[in-house]
């Protein structure tokens, strides 16, 4: 895969409605300048409310309908907690860090 295909988005801080459709704005730059993988980075991500969660959701669903593909690394655990409560860690691929994720694209 080309390097110039793969686009990393980094929030931070707490990941809610207003927060999220920022992100979803940025995920939608980046496919239409041609990326076909997100990286979703939320190392610096200390929280995410209901209406982040959605947003992220409302995202992968962009970038699916776009036939490109999303990821998510670097979760805390308390985002961690999140996902498992909600089966996210089933909808979303998520990598423990950039480094596992770029080895996953470079073997792939």
């Amino acid at each position: 895969m080309n390097p110039d295909e793969i686009k990393i988005v980094q929030p931070d801080g707490l990941l809610d409605g207003v927060k999220a459709g920022e992100v979803r704005r940025e995920i939608g730059e980046c496919l239409e300048t041609g990326a076909r993988v997100i990286l979703l980075d939320l190392k610096d991500v200390t929280f995410i409310d209901s209406s982040g969660l959605g947003a992220l959701v409302s995202a992968l669903k962009t970038v699916r309908a776009a036939d490109a593909k999303m990821f998510v690394c670097s979760i805390s655990d308390q985002v961690k907690i999140l996902f498992e409560l909600t089966s996210m860690n089933r909808v979303f691929k998520i990598f423990s860090d950039r480094q596992e994720f770029e080895e996953s694209m470079l073997s792939s």
